[in-house]
């Protein structure tokens, strides 16, 4: 039972068009993945092929990684899952990140970050180089957001459980592309959400359309000259979408839409625009969905980098922590700054308590600030030896370890893993990188002939199938 005012709303708003919309409601939602482009297999290629015929794969148009999965599949009950070679995302979700043209090395912040399904679609495409920063308002949503970071084996990201005024003191004019996937009334989602019907109100409009101005306001802040901004909703709401947008730029001068752009819709079919794109169900397969593309006058020098509020942290000596090196020594085959970041890759190391991280250069000082993951979490100094996280597993491969423990997704061995059992096993004793069909899948320790589990506590489950 969708709300009457809504209805009436979009009857004026879309004309003839309005019983092609509302039939859409009668039609099952859509589901979709995002493949990892940061997982490989051991010999360097992508595992498309191989997950296409598992999950009866169909390529979404707009997304470069995007894909329709089969209904009666079901992909978060697979290894796979868990070893972050996908992510489960709505399709029209994934349709805004595009538009930010992320490039390896630049600096971007996901201001409205939680779940994580656009941070680590943008984490994908900055390839581990660069600094990205996930922040989240809600430490609850932001604490989901933090593990789907590590699950994607994202290695350059930052997650902040700040407000957007307090981030915009932190970093003025710091980021090369700011995406504001504002909270809003979430009209896009009542196919696929009952509980969004339910708690829609013209009053909740209102109120969101009057948050997101705020939003938004800090987000520009943060944004360097010539930089690109997207602004994304999952309503219909004008107040919400081109009216946050109109308001905006009246504020700013400094702004204006990118012109002429194009949405690709498949068989041949795209939609042009200039700026601003309202996505409806009736004319692709995905929920609603709204975005805004703005640029920022002016430009940078060559070369030049902003620097954040508070200066860079100051780096630890990898030589400072002398567990850590005797375990890089038996455990890794290479540099771990070469592992993440590949080739001749460096990255600073920092100790928080008795937990050590890695991040590219030049990482901001966040001093002050609500932060859930610095970095790279390495591991931690228990009884002085060197623990190394569930996150380092799930950056690493096969070529960066000594010894790695091989498991096929047709086995019954991935599910006793991610159920915390140990199991037999032949091999050198120490540390184990364990692999699921050639992808990480988390740590074991062997010796004795047993490899003692080492996948989180917090994150085991039954029930996963192959």
């Amino acid at each position: 039972m969708l709300p009457e005012e809504f209805l009436l709303r979009m009857q004026e708003k879309l004309g003839e068009d309005y019983p092609r919309f509302l039939a859409s409601f009668d039609q099952p939602k859509h589901q979709a993945l995002r493949l990892n482009q940061l997982k490989k297999t051991e010999s360097g290629e992508s595992m498309e092929k191989a997950l296409t015929a598992l999950f009866h794969l169909e390529k979404v148009p707009w997304a470069e990684q995007g894909y329709y999965y089969g209904a009666q599949c079901a992909p978060g009950r697979h290894p796979y899952h868990e070893a972050g070679l996908y992510y489960i995302q709505e399709p029209s979700a994934m349709a805004p990140v595009g538009f930010l043209e992320v490039q390896p090395g630049e600096r971007v912040l996901d201001l409205c970050a939680a779940p994580g399904g656009k941070s680590t679609q943008i984490g994908a495409l900055l390839r581990q180089k660069g600094f990205l920063l996930c922040n989240e308002i809600h430490p609850t949503r932001a604490r989901i957001l933090s593990e789907n970071v590590e699950r994607m084996g994202l290695a350059n990201a930052c997650v902040t459980n700040e407000t957007p005024e307090r981030l915009a003191e932190a970093f003025p004019e710091y980021f090369d592309k700011v995406l504001v996937d504002a909270p809003c009334s979430g009209e896009g989602m009542f196919r696929k959400n009952e509980v969004a019907v339910t708690e829609w109100s013209p009053e909740n409009v209102r109120l969101c359309g009057e948050r997101q101005d705020g939003v938004i306001e800090e987000a520009s802040k943060m944004l360097r000259p010539g930089g690109r901004l997207v602004y994304s909703t999952c309503t219909f709401a004008d107040w919400e979408n081109e009216g946050t947008i109109r308001r905006f730029l009246e504020r700013h001068p400094e702004f204006s839409l990118v012109q002429n752009l194009s949405f690709s819709v498949g068989e041949g079919r795209s939609i042009r625009f200039d700026g601003m794109l309202q996505i409806y169900p009736h004319e692709i397969r995905g929920e609603g969905h709204f975005l805004a593309v703005l640029q920022k006058a002016g430009e940078t020098a060559e070369g030049y980098r902003a620097q954040p509020l508070r200066g860079t942290i100051k780096p630890l000596r990898e030589e400072d922590c002398k567990e850590w090196m005797e375990f890089a020594r038996e455990t890794l085959g290479r540099p771990v700054a070469a592992c993440i970041y590949g080739g001749a890759g460096k990255g600073w190391f920092h100790r928080f308590g008795d937990n050590w991280y890695l991040t590219p250069e030049e990482f901001p000082n966040l001093k002050g600030l609500k932060v859930l993951r610095p970095g790279l979490h390495l591991g931690e100094i228990k009884k002085n030896r060197f623990e190394p996280s569930h996150a380092l597993a799930l950056t690493l491969g096969a070529r960066d370890v000594r010894h790695v423990y091989r498991m096929t997704a047709t086995d019954r061995l991935p599910s006793a893993y991610l159920n915390g059992q140990t199991f037999p096993a032949e091999g050198g004793k120490g540390w184990h990188l364990i692999l699921v069909d050639g992808i990480s899948l988390g740590w074991g320790k062997l010796a004795g002939g047993v490899m003692k589990n080492h996948y989180p506590k917090g994150l085991r489950k039954d029930g996963v199938t192959c």
